[in-house]
């Protein structure tokens, strides 16, 4: 169904646009449409029910927001027109907006509104004037800078066709705007005071409704409100012993049975039978279903044409399309999608969603793909169905590198995934348990993708599954949405018998990888500087690459904890800690020139200097940072603004620069990518060489820094004591998701006349060089907070300024 029908209290969510056009006046609407348009033209005709006036311009192919407007230019081309969504509600005061765009003389004047959670939209910065300073669509946490968003709604002159190619896919934020400020055109931005929803997911559906029925939102009802906050429309039979707790909404010929009790934000739609004993709370029920006895619906939305049978229960979230029968006594669980025209059996227990087999709900990427607990969250079903739709984004016949760490819980999913891709049309290559650096490196190698499987760092009951891309990195912002749009709509790509794909296990894997990164990684000198190292593999898959490497390496290395332990598969802090402190014992004891321990799953690195004193990971950075720069004497750094500015005075003395970037291990990927980029690093153990690959990797890191110690002649602990020290505080504050762009405004309008950097979050500098970074979590409500000066207490002070500033829009 397109949106624009989807009905919100009984009528289409277009129509309540069209009524709100008429009461200010606007009655000549051009309708674009190309999605199933023939039923918006069935829906609305020519206007006449409406009073208006209405054609249409249909789309052959997307052209984008603008592209489709350009569409319909022959009737907007003698005056100023008016741009409006037909599928989102709202109740904006229309003709102050036009008056607005007349009393600026705008070629564009731009609708804007204030939302707690602005991810989805395009965030918008005006002056106070109105004039438009920038825009950004579709923004990160991180890029956060404002909770003022562009509604869609635009009031502009017929000038702006200029602007606008014919027939190609054209938007109007994304290259029109920024093209207009970019020439200086007046484009202003009208925040509006009211009531704006963009109807585009279940929840926000079911909140349009709720709202429309709490009346926070100026829209007409048909029928009448019988008692407060219940409406009944015209020819609607209602049982006296029926119980109604409003606000709901009941449509016109709908039957409600005695016993039968419809609670608060229920809409019941046309022609609708409750029967006894039926139970409705928070259910969204559209035109000509039947509802058995003693049902139970809450929460859920269900299609046009459809039979519940008695004793059914649909959970919260649940969507049920038009034609489709709920047997008796069957449970459908929450978040389930059943597809139109499907039956569920009677007393069919579902949990999963029906489309032409059962399929489960969608599940989001976290920092490090998907992640949760082992068969609670993750399990071999959604491993299955994550891979299928991994599969269904790439060509037929491509092949896909697997891997997983040493873990029986990673073994166990491998398989699932492996099945899953080879029932898609994928050939797979299997590395089995390998570090996840040699993961990367052999995806890299003619693949089209990877995927590993390991278990969470510092959680051992969890799980990650990553999914790489071509390049052996992590999948990109817009591939994972890709790849969650898929999941989302589970219609996953089969693969015919004949099409089956094949499992590949590739040899010589691990001489292969130490081959590639000796010829790669400078090692002249080692042979001869008569280095003594401790390596602690931390019992992980690091320690299978050692023996095949350190031979070739040409190295005096003590190798501690080499073996597998398959009941550690990962470590918490306090034992990586532990582990620290006894390496240290031992090449403090043995006389080793440093150590280093890496994580179990290779990717990371810890260092130890000749003392037996631990470096910090955020120290091990600089130590490496300056070796590196010393060296090459030009280039770029990667570095993530939570990085000390420290690092930028290391650099800097040595002739390089640095490339701030975003916290993500993505953004840092890209930037190593780059040809003058020499070295990258995250400050806790991650670090990138550039020659190499453009992917954390602990091996490559340490046979980098073997031999800059070998050419160098200095030991770690001289290097250390050269660079200065660093006072970077952190804190967490606790933020409700409501707010969080309320608090990024927040902090921009407190920073005055500092200086502002938004690479990532928002970074405020103080004119005396101290700093403050305030950056909203991805996944968690958490907001936080990063502050640098000269000492601790400087730090300290600008730390608790800003928490202040944080916490006051938080609350």
């Amino acid at each position: 169904m397109p949106k624009p029908l989807l009905p919100v209290a009984n009528r289409p969510i277009m129509e309540h646009v069209l009524r709100l056009l008429k009461r200010h006046g606007l009655t000549e609407t051009v309708v674009t449409v190309q999605f199933l348009a023939s039923l918006v033209r069935n829906y609305f005709g020519d206007g006449e029910e409406l009073g208006m006036e209405l054609t249409y311009a249909n789309e052959e192919k997307p052209l984008g927001t603008a592209g489709s407007v350009k569409n319909a230019e022959e009737a907007l081309k003698d005056d100023a027109f008016l741009v409006i969504s037909g599928d989102a509600l709202t109740d904006f005061d229309l003709t102050e907006l036009i008056n607005f765009h007349k009393e600026k003389g705008a070629l564009v004047t731009v609708c804007l509104t204030r939302v707690p959670n602005p991810l989805e939209f395009g965030i918008t910065i005006v002056d106070e004037e109105g004039k438009v300073e920038r825009f950004l669509e579709k923004p990160t946490w991180g890029q956060v800078f404002s909770d003022t968003v562009n509604t869609g709604i635009y009031v502009m002159e017929p000038e702006v066709f200029d602007y606008v190619d014919a027939d190609v896919s054209v938007d109007w934020s994304g290259d029109v705007f920024p093209q207009l400020m970019k020439e200086g055109k007046p484009v202003y931005g009208y925040i509006a005071e009211g009531y704006w929803e963009d109807v585009g997911t279940h929840e926000s559906y079911v909140k349009a409704q709720a709202d429309v029925l709490e009346r926070k939102v100026d829209v007409e009802l048909d029928g009448f409100e019988i008692s407060p906050g219940v409406w009944v429309a015209e020819g609607a039979e209602v049982h006296p012993d029926a119980t109604l707790r409003g606000p709901l909404y009941i449509g016109d010929y709908a039957k409600v049975e005695a016993d039968a009790e419809i609670r608060e934000h229920t809409v019941v739609g046309s022609n609708v039978v409750v029967k006894t004993g039926a139970f409705l709370h928070k259910a969204v029920v559209h035109d000509n279903v039947y509802i058995g006895q003693h049902s139970n619906l809450r929460g859920c939305v269900i299609g046009r044409n459809t039979d519940i049978m008695r004793a059914a229960r649909i959970e919260d979230g649940a969507v049920i399309g038009d034609e489709c029968l709920v047997g008796e006594e069957s449970i459908i669980q929450g978040n389930v999608r059943v597809y139109p025209f499907k039956t569920i059996e009677a007393g069919a227990f579902v949990n999963t969603s029906v489309i032409w087999e059962s399929r489960g709900q969608a599940h989001l990427f976290g920092a490090r793909g998907v992640s949760g607990i082992l068969n609670v969250e993750i399990t071999p079903e959604l491993a299955v169905r994550l891979a299928g739709a991994y599969a269904t984004t790439l060509k037929k016949g491509s092949t896909v590198t697997t891997a997983r760490d040493h873990s029986r819980g990673a073994r166990a999913l491998k398989r699932a995934v492996i099945s899953a891709l080879q029932a898609s049309a994928i050939d797979v290559r299997d590395l089995e348990n390998v570090p996840l650096p040699v993961a990367r490196q052999q995806t890299a190698r003619g693949s089209a993708g990877g995927i590993m499987i390991r278990t969470t760092p510092g959680v051992p009951d969890s799980v990650d599954i990553m999914f790489f891309d071509a390049r052996g990195a992590d999948l990109s912002q817009g591939s994972q949405r890709k790849l969650d749009r898929v999941y989302a709509r589970q219609e996953y790509r089969r693969a015919f018998p004949g099409e089956i794909g094949d499992l590949h296990f590739p040899s010589s894997v691990f001489d292969s990888y130490t081959g590639s990164l000796l010829r790669n990684v400078d090692t002249t000198g080692v042979a001869e500087s008569d280095l003594k190292v401790v390596v602690d593999a931390s019992n992980g898959s690091a320690g299978l690459v050692l023996p095949s490497l350190l031979g070739r390496l040409g190295v005096d290395a003590l190798t501690v904890n080499p073996g597998l332990d398959e009941s550690r598969p990962t470590e918490t802090y306090e034992a990586r800690r532990s582990g620290l402190v006894r390496l240290g014992e031992i090449v403090a004891s043995s006389r080793a020139d440093f150590g280093v321990r890496f994580d179990p799953v290779g990717e990371r690195l810890s260092l130890v200097d000749e003392k037996g004193r631990i470096i910090e990971d955020d120290r091990a950075l600089l130590v490496m940072l300056d070796l590196v720069a010393a060296e090459r004497r030009s280039g770029r750094v990667a570095l993530p603004v939570t990085t000390t500015r420290i690092g930028e005075q290391v650099a800097a003395y040595h002739g390089t620069q640095v490339d701030w970037t975003t916290t993500s291990p993505d953004d840092l990927t890209r930037v190593g990518r780059d040809e003058s980029t020499i070295f990258g690093g995250d400050g806790r153990g991650g670090f990138i060489i550039p020659e190499f690959s453009s992917v954390f990797d602990g091996t490559a890191a340490f046979v980098r820094l073997i031999g800059l110690v070998a050419r160098t002649q200095l030991t770690l602990s001289q290097i250390d004591a050269r660079i200065p020290r660093a006072h970077v505080l952190r804190r967490d504050l606790a933020t409700p998701w409501a707010v969080k762009g309320l608090v990024m405004r927040t902090v921009v309008e407190a920073a005055g006349e500092r200086s502002v950097d938004t690479t990532d979050g928002v970074r405020v500098v103080e004119t005396d060089g101290r700093w403050v970074l305030v950056l909203p979590d991805p996944a968690e409500a958490v907001t936080h907070l990063w502050a640098e000066g000269p000492d601790d207490a400087s730090a300290q002070a600008l730390l608790d300024e800003w928490s202040t500033v944080v916490d006051s829009a938080g609350r």
